[in-house]
């Protein structure tokens, strides 16, 4: 798949060739998809590359769907499904996520992300009912309801993927019986609604101060319940509970604009479904983080078991589960689990190193990016031979560098720029802060300048450094390629 198919649906859609190509941060989930902003001086335009079809079936024909109902989903300009490509509107960079993170301490959100979060729950009956009624399931992947199976599928993945990679004991066939009574209980909700599946606060813009939507490719029918659970349940938004009461009823009165609302009923599989959607999210957490060993993943981890530790608290379900919540004491008691949440405490500094010849390192952790540094300034050992085979993390590379006065000039004006924006992180509560040094080849001062930074920050309470040499990994010249920096 190629750049060369977006540009061009961009020049077949507009008549005017993109000038400015940007990756932005399509690899984060994990889906593998890749998204691309194409502009010129008048015009944005975002572009996805993604080899499955059926996927891009599904949300090429659903955002079509919902266009039609007048909801806020982006503009489809142009299509290939042949090469896996699709061009859209350009919704901005904010997601909900982004914008509740940025306003927000502790437990104290800003009145203008809660007025975002209700025109969203107020928008979400729409999705669920108005534009459901005449809706294609036809083209649902990988099925078309929430049943029985769908089900089993997100509770094995909790179980297989997260509790025995997390070393959590449980009796297996008391586990399933909990699960076959939990499943009963899910069924018994109404299920002939829209099913956005994955409607949380990444899967959410604002632009100009609206909500659209995206991400909906997963869509099928199924209940209620189930996507109100995944907004107000949101792991990492870690909504205070006192906000997701006020949204829960919020919603349940825009609900009540299309059908009749009987609100015990509503709440009485409201909960099992937020059980079962945190499990889910669990299981992805420990697919990605345990099994594939992407460690970000596992920073989701003690938000979830924080939202467990409520419901256990707080919530008693309409049927018996004493396996499964005995699972999750064991879960809230564990000290892998716990070491998971006092490194979720730091925030984490990614130093990357980069050649400008190749694409600027992807964030991977939904903040959005960070600083980049431009090393091709500086004086470059690459063009001594002496120096040709070695990089930036050698002896003879670092004494070069070090003799060199604008790179300590350089260096100083990079450590007061990242060591106030270290302070106000940690003000303001973030958890990641990433940081890339680019030069020609990225082998010799980009490295060197992405060590001098970690050097730098090493050892600080509440900072965990890792660094990744991305053109090191490259060329085989780096055998511990990402690791904590503490030595």
């Amino acid at each position: 798949m190629s750049l060369d198919v977006l540009k061009s649906l961009f020049e077949q859609h507009f008549h005017a060739s993109p000038t400015r190509v940007q990756p932005l941060q399509g690899e984060f989930g994990g889906s593998g998809r890749k998204i691309i902003r194409l502009a010129n001086d008048r015009i944005t335009a975002v572009g996805i590359l993604y080899g499955g079809r059926e996927e891009n079936v599904a949300f090429l024909a659903f955002s079509k769907h919902f266009r039609r109902h007048g909801l806020p989903v982006p503009e489809i300009y142009a299509e290939d499904l042949d090469h896996g490509a699709y061009l859209e509107q350009d919704l901005g960079d904010t997601t909900l996520f982004e914008f509740l993170s940025k306003n927000r301490t502790g437990e104290n959100i800003a009145p203008a992300v809660v007025e975002a979060y209700r025109k969203v729950v107020a928008i979400l009956p729409r999705f669920q009912i108005e534009a459901a009624s005449d809706l294609d399931y036809s083209v649902c992947y990988p099925a078309a309801s929430f049943d029985r199976q769908s089900i089993a599928w997100d509770l094995n993945y909790f179980k297989y993927y997260f509790l025995r990679l997390a070393g959590i004991p449980f009796n297996e066939h008391a586990l399933e019986s909990d699960f076959n009574r939990l499943t009963d209980l899910l069924l018994g909700a109404p299920r002939d609604y829209f099913l956005y599946r994955d409607f949380q606060s990444r899967n959410i813009m604002l632009c100009d101060g609206q909500p659209y939507f995206v991400d909906y490719q997963g869509g099928r029918t199924g209940a209620l319940q189930y996507d109100l659970a995944s907004l107000l349940f949101d792991a990492k938004a870690d909504l205070p509970p006192e906000l997701r009461d006020h949204l829960l009823y919020d919603y349940l009165r825009a609900l009540a604009n299309y059908i009749p609302v009987d609100r015990e009923a509503f709440l009485h599989h409201f909960y099992a479904y937020v059980y079962v959607r945190i499990m889910q999210a669990l299981g992805a957490y420990g697919y990605r983080g345990f099994f594939e060993r992407r460690a970000h993943f596992l920073q989701s981890v003690p938000y979830a078991l924080k939202n467990i530790r409520w419901l256990v608290h707080n919530v008693q379900l309409p049927v018996e589960l004493p396996t499964l919540l005995g699972a999750f004491r064991n879960m809230l008691a564990s000290e892998k689990l716990k070491s998971i949440s006092s490194e979720a405490d730091n925030l984490v500094v990614r130093v990357f190193s980069f050649s400008f010849h190749h694409e600027v390192p992807k964030d991977e952790t939904g903040n959005g990016g960070g600083f980049v540094f431009d090393g091709r300034g500086l004086p470059n050992p690459g063009r001594e031979e002496r120096f040709k085979s070695l990089t930036g993390r050698d002896t003879p590379v670092i004494n070069y560098l070090h003799q060199q006065e604008s790179v300590h000039q350089f260096l100083a004006s990079v450590f007061s720029l990242i060591d106030a924006t270290v302070e106000n992180y940690h003000e303001r509560g973030f958890k990641n802060l990433m940081v890339s040094f680019g030069c020609t080849g990225g082998q010799h001062r980009s490295v060197y300048l992405a060590e001098q930074l970690a050097k730098h920050l090493r050892g600080r309470n509440g900072v965990e450094v890792v660094v990744r040499h991305l053109e090191l990994e490259k060329l085989g010249l780096l055998h511990a390629v990402v690791g904590n920096l503490a030595e």
